[in-house]
C-alpha cells in the first residue's frame, strides 16, 4: 500500500524545519565562537584596520602564518587576485605585519642571518589575457623584511591552469640555489636564480608507474607538495611528500630513490593519508625522525628511525582537528600546529595541552621565526618522551560518535566545500535539507501529473 500523501508531506516538513533550525542555530553559534568560524572577530578587525594591540596571547618570537584562501578581507583589497594573507604576530600577541597581495600563501622559511626577513612561495592566478586561451598560474617565491615591508622577487615560473599546477613548497639550498617541489610535472628541481638555469632534478616517472598509483595522470597524479634538503646516514638527500602516493621518499641527488627509507605506501591510510609538510629531525637531535601533519586522518603524527624501519613514535589530535597542513617540533619541546579546516595555528606543549592559539582563516603553514628552517631545532618526541593523544583516548560526544561513521574524505570535502561555519552536523543539515526539497519537489509533481489532465480545444468546421 502506498503511503499517504499527507503523511509523506508531513515527513518532507519536518525534515526541512529540523535541518533549517540546524543551519540557523549553527550559524548563530559561530558568530559568537571562534570554534568553526574563519578566524578571531578580533584579529579580522586587527586585519581591516591596522590596529597594534594584542589579538592573540603573547608568546616567545615571531609567528608568521601564510593562509591557503577564504581571506577576511580580500573583497576590500586593491589587488583584484587577493584571495589569501600573510600575517605574522609579534610576541605580545599584536599583528607585526600583514599583506594579501596574492592569490595564495604557501610554504614560508626565515632567512638564515637575519631576525624578521622570510622568503615565501605564492600562487597568483592570472586570466586569459594575461596567459593566452585559457587561465594559468604564476608561481613565485619572493622575500620580505616584515619590519620594514621591503620585499624582493626572486624567482617565478608560469604554470596552466590553477589547481594542481601551483608550488607549494621551495628550499633554500645556497645564495643563488632554490630546491623546487614542482607539483605541475611532478619532479623537484634545484634552479640557479642568477642563471635561471636548471642544475639538478628528480622526476617521479622515474621510479613510479602512472598507471597503477598515485592519482589521475596527469591531472594531478603525485601532488607533490614538500620539499627539503636533509642529511641522511652523514650524506646530503631530498625528502619528499607524495600527497597523492600517501608517501614521504628520500632521494639520493646521485643514485635516486632511496626505497628502504620510504616511509608510508600508496593506499596504505593507516600510517599516513594524503600527508602534508613533513619535518625530518636529523640524529643529533634525537633522530632520524619524521613529523608529519598525516592530513586526512586528522593527526599529527611522528615516526621513529629504528632497525631500518619507520616505527610509530607519537601522535596528537582533538575534537576541533581538522585537515592539518603543518606540524613543526621547537626548540623548546612543544609542537607548532597548522589545522587548515580548523582555522587556527596552535602549539602543544610536551604534555599534550593547548598552549598558545591564534584563529585564522585557512591557514596552510606556520613558522616561529628564531628556531632554523621549517621551525627545526627540536627533539624527536621518542627522545622528550612526549605522551600520545589518540582519538580513541577523547571523550566522546553526540558530534564525534555521527563524525566516526563518516569517511574522512567525506569530513574533509564537506569543509573544504562549504562555508567555514558550517561543521559535520551542519553540513549533514545540509544534504538532509537538499535531498528532502528535491524528494518532496518530485513527489509533487508526479501527484500533480496523475491528477491534472488538460483538454486541447477542437474546432468543429463547417462545410
Amino acid at each position: 500500500m502506498a503511503p499517504n500523501r499527507r503523511v509523506l508531506r508531513g515527513l518532507f516538513a519536518s525534515l526541512v524545519l529540523v535541518s533549517s533550525v540546524v543551519l540557523v542555530v549553527g550559524y548563530v553559534d559561530a558568530q559568537r565562537s571562534n570554534d568553526r568560524v574563519t578566524g578571531d572577530p578580533a584579529v579580522e578587525q586587527a586585519f581591516r584596520t591596522g590596529d597594534r594591540t594584542s589579538v592573540v596571547a603573547p608568546r616567545d618570537d615571531i609567528t608568521v602564518v601564510a593562509t591557503d584562501s577564504n581571506a577576511f578581507v580580500s573583497d576590500e583589497s586593491d589587488s583584484p587576485r587577493a584571495q589569501a594573507e600573510l600575517t605574522a604576530f609579534a610576541p605580545d600577541g599584536s599583528i607585526y605585519y600583514y599583506q594579501n597581495d596574492h592569490t595564495r600563501y604557501w610554504d614560508v622559511d626565515r632567512v638564515p642571518n637575519t631576525t624578521a626577513t622570510v622568503e615565501f612561495v605564492y600562487a597568483d592566478h592570472l586570466d586569459a589575457d594575461e596567459c593566452g586561451e585559457t587561465v594559468c598560474t604564476r608561481n613565485g617565491v619572493e622575500r620580505v623584511n616584515l619590519t620594514t615591508g621591503e620585499s624582493t622577487e626572486l624567482f617565478s615560473r608560469i604554470t596552466p591552469g590553477k589547481h594542481s599546477t601551483r608550488w607549494h613548497d621551495v628550499d633554500r639550498v645556497g645564495p643563488d640555489r632554490l630546491l623546487v617541489a614542482d607539483i605541475y610535472q611532478d619532479r623537484v628541481f634545484v634552479v640557479n636564480t642568477t642563471t635561471n638555469l636548471t642544475t639538478w632534478e628528480w622526476d617521479a616517472q622515474s621510479d613510479f608507474d602512472v598507471a597503477t598509483s598515485g592519482g589521475p595522470f596527469p591531472e594531478d597524479w603525485t601532488h607533490l607538495n614538500d620539499v627539503e634538503s636533509v642529511t641522511v646516514d652523514g650524506e646530503s638527500a631530498v625528502m619528499v611528500s607524495l600527497r597523492n602516493h600517501d608517501q614521504v621518499v628520500f632521494i639520493d641527488p646521485q643514485e635516486g630513490l632511496m626505497k628502504e627509507w620510504t616511509l608510508g605506501s600508496d593506499g596504505n591510510h593507516s600510517t599516513l593519508y594524503e600527508q602534508h609538510n613533513p619535518d625530518f629531525i636529523p640524529a643529533e637531535d634525537g633522530g632520524p625522525a619524521l613529523l608529519v601533519a598525516d592530513s586526512e586522518n586528522g593527526r599529527v603524527i611522528e615516526y621513529q628511525r629504528r632497525g631500518g624501519e619507520w616505527v610509530q613514535s607519537w601522535t596528537w589530535t582533538d575534537r576541533r582537528m581538522q585537515w592539518p597542513r603543518d606540524a613543526d617540533r621547537l626548540p623548546n619541546g612543544h609542537t607548532l600546529i597548522t589545522d587548515s579546516n580548523g582555522d587556527r595555528t596552535f602549539e602543544v606543549d610536551e604534555e599534550g595541552e593547548v598552549v598558545w592559539t591564534a584563529s585564522i582563516g585557512f591557514p596552510y603553514e606556520s613558522e616561529r621565526l628564531g628556531t632554523g628552517d621549517e621551525s627545526a631545532g627540536g627533539q624527536s618526541a621518542a627522545s622528550l618522551g612526549l605522551p600520545s593523544r589518540t582519538a580513541s583516548e577523547l571523550e566522546p560526544t553526540l558530534t564525534s560518535r555521527v563524525a566516526s561513521l563518516v569517511p574522512a574524505t567525506v569530513r574533509n570535502a564537506i569543509a573544504y566545500a562549504f562555508p567555514r561555519w558550517v561543521g559535520l552536523l551542519e553540513g549533514l543539515a545540509v544534504l538532509a535539507l537538499l535531498g528532502s526539497l528535491l524528494a518532496w519537489g518530485t513527489l509533487e509533481y508526479r501527484w500533480s501529473s496523475r491528477t491534472v489532465s488538460f483538454q486541447l480545444p477542437v474546432r468543429i468546421r463547417r462545410k
